[in-house]
């Protein structure tokens, strides 16, 4: 007669084989702890003092936080969040029917210097992106100059010129990303639903939007974070005349004193209303995420 062996784990195996999983991950919690938590412990603790202006005496309050949601900082707040969410709209429209054309077209000629150069510029931004723009399109710039554009009422120091420049890297950034799981679509679902009499809007609307959603929204989130934390390319460009108001270069004039003195737990306060933004904007997208990957299962 012939045995037959029971090969799985007894119970105390995989206890213990848990126990070396979960020893694993300490020190991946570790440098979240480090890199993350020390922060945003920093961040709200001096957010929550309040120094008093004539004795200079600090205490524990809500002063900081109401004063930054509040005139300026208020308006500061709305018009980033405003022009990263724009920002992220477009950049996944944009970026999405651009990977789709390179995808789509099967050429290797024309998708490998495509997805180098997204992998670059999604990387080019700051003051060289910034002066980039002022170079081309400023109120003395070479394109401006050449269709006389300042006489039709254009600005690259707007908000519309602003949203422009931060597409630049937005829209490269959106490629490099929803690229694999354009890769993911299989040839055989669109064979599938034309057998059945699909259309080609039926096809996208029950299948293959369905199927990217998680990449579309993970890119969205992405390009809104991305948009929601840039200063260096709006401070290079408020400084040859931007009026844009942006809570990131609220936060930098405070900390350095420059145009509001004392304001300085003030700017704490601004960053922590930006890591709530972004933590609202996270606790949006993962349901939605989780829900559309059941398409992927």
């Amino acid at each position: 007669m012939s045995t037959v062996h029971d090969s799985r784990p007894t119970p105390s195996a995989a206890r213990t084989r848990r126990g070396r999983g979960g020893l694993a991950t300490i020190p991946l919690f570790a440098f979240i702890g480090f890199a993350f938590g020390l922060p945003l412990v920093a961040i709200g603790y001096a957010a929550l003092q309040v120094k008093d202006p004539d004795t200079l005496a600090t205490s524990f309050g809500i002063a900081n936080l109401t004063a930054s949601l509040q005139g300026p900082y208020r308006n500061a707040l709305q018009s980033s969040i405003e022009l990263s969410a724009i920002v992220a709209f477009l950049g996944v429209v944009f970026g999405t029917l651009l990977a789709y054309a390179v995808v789509a077209s099967g050429s290797r000629r024309l998708r490998e210097p495509v997805l180098t150069a997204s992998g670059v510029l999604a990387n080019f931004g700051g003051v060289p992106l910034a002066f980039t723009w002022v170079a081309t399109l400023g109120n003395a710039g070479m394109i401006t100059d050449l269709f006389n554009l300042t006489d039709h009422g254009w600005s690259l120091y707007s908000f519309t010129g602003l949203t422009m420049a931060y597409l630049y890297f937005a829209i490269p950034l959106m490629v490099i990303t929803i690229v694999p799981a354009l890769d993911g679509l299989r040839p055989q679902w669109r064979e599938a639903a034309q057998n059945n009499g699909a259309s080609t809007w039926q096809f996208w609307r029950h299948v293959g939007i369905p199927v990217l959603m998680p990449s579309l929204l993970g890119g969205g989130v992405l390009l809104f974070g991305a948009a929601f934390a840039a200063h260096a390319t709006a401070a290079a460009m408020l400084g040859t005349g931007s009026t844009v108001p942006l809570i990131t270069l609220k936060i930098a004039a405070a900390l350095g004193g420059d145009v509001m003195v004392g304001q300085e737990n003030v700017a704490f306060a601004m960053s922590l209303d930006m890591i709530l933004v972004v933590a609202l904007v996270m606790a949006i997208y993962l349901p939605l995420q989780r829900r559309s990957a059941r398409w992927l299962a």
